[in-house]
């Protein structure tokens, strides 16, 4: 007989375990009796073996699929984990079992790393009728293409002849919980059922959401000096109870300029008073064009919409909203109405946070360039750029959290090298203020550039004192324009390549932050060439040295 402690914990674990469990639990301990030793589960799953590609941008995709690979394995399924830009498209047609994680990028469109696989099964009409496939889905609920790269694929598998295993799973930003049920459901079906199954997966209802906050500024300074060409400004936002890790981004809804929401109800002759349910939510005319909806350089599928409702043809182009109804006028308000249901809502920006609750409990603080350009001679603003540098003190504004897990610190004790210019600064002010505020034993080498030291070396003093201290172990800078020839931040690693291989080869973990193109290609062409001339390596190694840099998560990117 049992004691009651021992009988209680055996009650408990059958309690709690599923059916599959308890035959294999079964199994273990007849094998235990027969022959005194471990025995193999008494069940094996009806599908052995798959193949599990992924799609990312950010690295979330990458990430579950890894953590869907473990688990898979530990049920006896053989896992044959991919990129799908690594993908032999060759392949398809010839697989049984296929799951896709992919994620969407910019405009609906699939990310880089999925191209290749997405322009294939949209070009070609080879049968997939041996396919039994399932695709998960990352977006981000805020935008009005969410999740249209996997929605794509989805469709397309389908269309081929593929045969789903479980519906199209949709996750929005705070995936994991969905994510990890939707794997528990394909494991059920592929351990349950035979190549043919159509089975539906249980339905797991959404149970939380992003957590919006209030803010209030602070503070809003140009950190841009007399003469700079630029308008670079610190902000500092209180948010009591805000919760961040250095590395993750604000997610901000901006507004619409009033004069342009003004201008717009005046040229149509519409009230703005006037009260449209928008999202089961009353609101009124003026504060949809204000807050909701997106008016300035609209898509051009919703161009095409609105071709449709003037019954006009409109070449295919982006084109603000007030411009659209001084070239194609609506007949009247009611007509315009029409207008307002095709607009779709204002997308949220995000923007690296650059503080660290440790040196700043219940601040944010962010790091903005105006961005301007210039359209048929007529300068522009970035919609939330402007709307951000314009903010005065103590006014309240609602923003979230956008966790970055693929852009973190290391343990305290690594070294990390911070390649960042311009406002891709940003991270690294919360990194080296956690860095300092922790005690980190680990040594701090920032990379910073800009166009001229007088005017645009954002944070010196800041970086100077940090210096000083030994908070930061060395600064390198880069003034592009401070001298005939155009230097940048890549040319600086280029200069200081064996000591920047030497803390590679100490171990050290690589940061970039910035715009994607052309500075992200450029500095990592120039640390494949320290890698490959102080390493002694061929070209072909030394890329295959900076790879295993980013499996070990040694080399990581946030760039846009």
């Amino acid at each position: 007989m049992l004691g009651d402690t021992k009988l209680k914990t055996l009650q408990e674990l059958i309690d709690n375990s599923t059916q599959e469990e308890l035959i294999w639990i079964s199994g273990y301990l007849a094998g235990l009796l027969r022959n005194g030793a471990p025995a193999e589960p008494a069940t094996k799953p009806a599908v052995q073996k798959l193949t599990l590609a992924f799609g990312t941008d950010t690295g979330n995709s990458k990430k579950l699929a890894s953590t869907f690979a473990s688990k898979a394995k530990k049920s006896g399924v053989h896992v044959k984990l991919q990129s799908l830009d690594q993908y032999r498209l060759s392949d398809l047609p010839k697989e049984e079992y296929f799951l896709v994680v992919i994620s969407t990028h910019g405009e609906g469109e699939p990310p880089a790393a999925a191209k290749k696989f997405y322009d294939y099964i949209h070009e070609n009409t080879a049968r997939l009728d041996k396919l039994n496939y399932a695709v998960l889905a990352l977006g981000d609920t805020s935008y009005p293409l969410y999740c249209k790269a996997g929605e794509d694929v989805d469709v397309r598998l389908q269309t081929l002849g593929a045969a789903r295993l479980l519906p199209l799973q949709k996750c929005d930003t705070d995936f994991e919980t969905e994510a990890s049920a939707w794997f528990e459901d394909v494991l059920k079906t592929l351990g349950t059922a035979p190549s043919t199954t159509r089975s539906a997966p249980v339905v797991h209802k959404k149970s939380h959401h992003k957590r919006n906050y209030l803010g209030t500024i602070l503070s809003n300074v140009n950190l841009s000096g007399r003469g700079s060409e630029k308008q670079t400004h610190h902000i500092e936002i209180e948010a009591s109870d805000v919760d961040y890790q250095p590395g993750d981004s604000i997610g901000i809804v901006p507004e619409n300029p009033s004069e342009i929401v003004e201008a717009v109800l005046q040229l149509v002759n519409a009230s703005g008073n006037k009260k449209l349910l928008y999202r089961e939510e009353e609101i009124t005319v003026y504060d949809l064009l204000k807050k909701k909806l997106n008016i300035v350089y609209l898509p051009e599928r919703v161009v095409k919409q609105y071709a449709a409702i003037v019954m006009q043809e409109i070449p295919s182009t982006r084109i603000d909203l007030l411009n659209l109804l001084k070239i194609y006028p609506v007949k009247d308000a009611a007509h315009f109405e029409e207008v307002i249901g095709i607009l779709e809502p204002i997308t949220p920006r995000l923007y690296s946070i650059a503080s660290s609750l440790a040196a700043h409990s219940g601040e944010v603080h962010l790091t903005v360039a105006l961005d301007h350009f210039t359209v048929n001679d007529e300068v522009g603003h970035g919609l939330c750029t402007n709307y951000l540098v314009n903010l005065p003190e103590h006014t309240s504004f609602e923003f979230y959290i956008h966790k970055n897990s693929e852009f973190k610190l290391p343990q305290a004790s690594k070294d990390i090298i911070m390649i960042g210019p311009g406002t891709g600064i940003a991270p690294f002010r919360s990194f080296i203020e956690e860095r300092d505020a922790s005690g980190a034993s680990g040594r701090n080498w920032l990379f910073f550039g800009d166009q001229h030291f007088q005017s645009d070396f954002l944070y010196q003093t800041e970086i100077q004192s940090y210096l000083q201290t030994g908070a930061l172990t060395r600064v390198d800078v880069a003034f592009s324009r401070d001298q005939p020839e155009k230097v940048y931040v890549q040319h600086k690693v280029r200069a200081k390549g064996q000591e920047f291989y030497q803390w590679l080869e100490a171990g050290a973990c690589v940061y970039l932050c910035g715009a994607k193109e052309p500075m992200g290609v450029d500095v990592e062409d120039a640390v494949v060439q320290v890698i490959r001339e102080f390493g002694n390596k061929t070209t072909e190694q030394a890329q295959g040295y900076l790879s295993q840099l980013k499996e070990e998560g040694r080399y990581q990117k946030d760039v846009y």
